[in-house]
């Protein structure tokens, strides 16, 4: 268990760098322009909130494997993304085409999709 102090300095870790990209750098915000920089390539990063349905989780998912673009599962859920990236409404999905000044990139470790993490380390115990 990660304890709650490290999670909240590493969530304020991510708005910050977050925070960045909006003014320094590139992105979109939404499902269908993230799927659109996903298919063209342009996408570095992906950062889906807590509450977006499975359906287009896995979607994502899917379309950022194939893309070979990194996924990152924000904690909080689409009010906390949307605030953390400085807006007035609610965001589920958004990609980062441009990180500009900020080192989101390389900072965000490239996570497996929850589905596919389970059965590899319970195989791994056996």
């Amino acid at each position: 268990m990660v304890s709650s102090k490290k999670q909240k300095k590493a969530l304020e870790s991510i708005n910050s760098r977050l925070a960045l990209v909006m003014k320094s750098g590139k992105y979109t915000l939404g499902y269908k322009s993230t799927l659109k920089t996903l298919r063209q390539g342009k996408a570095k990063l992906v950062i889906i909130s807590s509450n977006t349905p499975q359906l287009r989780k896995s979607e994502i998912e899917y379309y950022a494997m194939l893309a070979k673009t990194g996924v990152h599962h924000y904690s909080g859920n689409n009010i906390e993304l949307g605030t953390a990236c400085g807006k007035f409404f609610r965001v589920s999905v958004l990609s980062v085409t441009d990180p500009g000044d900020s080192d989101i990139i390389r900072s965000m470790p490239v996570e497996q999709p929850s589905s596919q993490q389970q059965p590899q380390q319970q195989q791994q115990q056996q």
